[in-house]
C-alpha cells in the first residue's frame, strides 16, 4: 500500500472554492484527482495550474447524482491504483426558489447532487479508507446548513443533511482510523455569490462581524488543516468558516 501515490480526491474541483481546495491539497504534497461536470476547459487548467508548481493532477468526467457512475469511477480508477487519503465531497448546485413556488425538480436535483452524491462518494471511500485503517473525509457543508436562509430550503436541507452525515459517518468509521469533518463556508466571493445585487451584499456585510466576505482559499485552508497529521484527533466536527455570520 505505501508504494500508491498519496490522493485526494476533490469533488466539483474546476473552478471556485474546489479549484481553491484541489491547488492548496496539492501543495500539501498529495496528487489531486477532481471532477467535473461541465466546461473542461476549467478543469483541464486547474491541472495545469497543479502540474506548473509540481504538483501531480488529473480530472475526471463524473456526474455526482449518477451513483453508479461513481460506484465504477471508484473501482477503475482508484482502488488498488492509489493510495486514498483525503476525500473532499464538494460538488454541489443551487436551484433557489421560495416553498411554494418550488418545483420537484428543483428539490430532488439539489438533494441528488449536494447530498445524495456526497454519499454515494463517501460510502466508495469508506470501504476502501477502513481497510487501509486510514483516511480523511471532509464534506463541504455551508452555513445555511446551520442556520437556514429563505428561498434555499433546497440548499439549506441538502447542507444540513451534509452535517447529519458527517456525524454518522465519523461515529462509524473511527475505529479504523477514518476521521470525517465538515467545513461550513459563510458567503465565499465565487461565481454564486458574484450574481447577487449590490443590496444583497450589503445586507449580508451588516451580518458578518468580519465585515467582508470570505475567500475560497479561507475554505482550502480549513480543509488543509482537516486533512493533515495534526487533525488525527479531530472527527465528527464541523469547522465554520463564516466570519462570524453564524456562531
Amino acid at each position: 500500500m505505501s508504494e500508491l501515490t498519496k490522493t485526494a480526491l476533490v469533488t466539483g474541483g474546476s473552478r471556485g472554492i474546489g479549484k481553491e481546495i484541489a491547488k492548496r491539497l496539492a501543495a500539501d504534497g498529495f496528487q489531486i484527482y477532481l471532477t467535473y461536470v461541465s466546461k473542461p476547459e476549467l478543469a483541464e487548467q486547474v491541472v495545469a495550474e497543479i502540474t506548473a508548481s509540481g504538483g501531480k493532477a488529473k480530472a475526471f468526467l463524473l456526474d455526482s447524482g449518477d451513483r453508479e457512475a461513481v460506484a465504477r469511477f471508484f473501482a477503475g480508477e482508484i482502488k488498488d491504483k492509489v493510495l486514498l487519503s483525503v476525500l473532499v465531497n464538494n460538488a454541489g448546485i443551487t436551484r433557489d426558489g421560495l416553498i411554494m413556488r418550488m418545483k420537484d425538480d428543483d428539490w430532488d436535483k439539489v438533494l441528488d447532487i449536494n447530498l445524495s452524491g456526497a454519499f454515494a462518494f463517501l460510502r466508495e471511500a469508506a470501504k476502501i479508507m477502513t481497510r487501509q485503517r486510514e483516511g480523511r473525509i471532509i464534506n463541504i457543508s455551508s452555513v445555511v446548513g446551520q442556520s437556514g436562509n429563505a428561498g434555499q430550503a433546497n440548499y439549506s436541507a441538502a447542507k444540513a443533511g451534509l452535517i447529519g452525515l458527517t456525524k454518522a459517518s465519523a461515529l462509524e468509521l473511527a475505529s479504523r482510523n477514518v476521521t470525517v469533518n465538515a467545513v461550513a463556508p459563510g458567503f465565499i466571493e465565487t461565481d454564486m455569490t458574484a450574481v447577487l445585487p449590490d443590496k444583497v451584499k450589503e445586507s449580508l456585510l451588516e451580518r458578518i462581524p468580519l465585515k467582508r466576505l470570505g475567500q475560497a482559499a479561507d475554505i482550502a485552508a480549513a480543509v488543509s488543516f482537516l486533512a493533515s497529521e495534526g487533525a488525527g484527533y479531530v472527527t465528527g466536527q464541523v469547522l465554520a468558516v463564516n466570519g462570524g455570520m453564524y456562531m
